[in-house]
C-alpha cells in the first residue's frame, strides 16, 4: 500500500534515469527522482515537509485525500518556439 496523503502525477523524461514529480493537490510541491520507486518514498516523506512548512508560514493546508491517486505519464512535450 502507497501511504501519501495527496495524489501524485510521476512524469517520466527523455532520460531514462530521471523523473519529476508533483501533486496538484499541494500547491507548491515538486521533485525529482530516480526512479519511480524513488519518486514516490521521496513524495511521501517530501509532502509531510512541506505541509508542515505551509503550517509554520501560516498558509492553508489542503484537507489530505482520502482516496489520492498516482498517476505515471510521459512529460508533455512542447512545440519548438518559432
Amino acid at each position: 500500500m502507497i501511504e501519501l496523503k495527496y495524489s501524485l502525477v510521476i512524469e517520466a523524461t527523455e532520460d531514462p534515469n530521471f523523473f519529476g514529480f508533483y501533486s496538484s493537490e499541494l500547491e507548491g510541491f515538486t521533485g525529482v527522482g530516480h526512479s519511480i520507486e524513488d519518486c514516490l518514498y521521496k513524495a511521501r516523506w517530501g509532502m509531510e515537509e512541506h505541509v508542515a512548512l505551509l503550517k509554520e508560514q501560516n498558509l492553508p493546508i489542503p484537507d489530505r485525500n482520502p482516496n489520492p491517486t498516482v498517476v505515471v505519464q510521459n512529460t508533455e512535450q512542447f512545440a519548438p518556439a518559432a
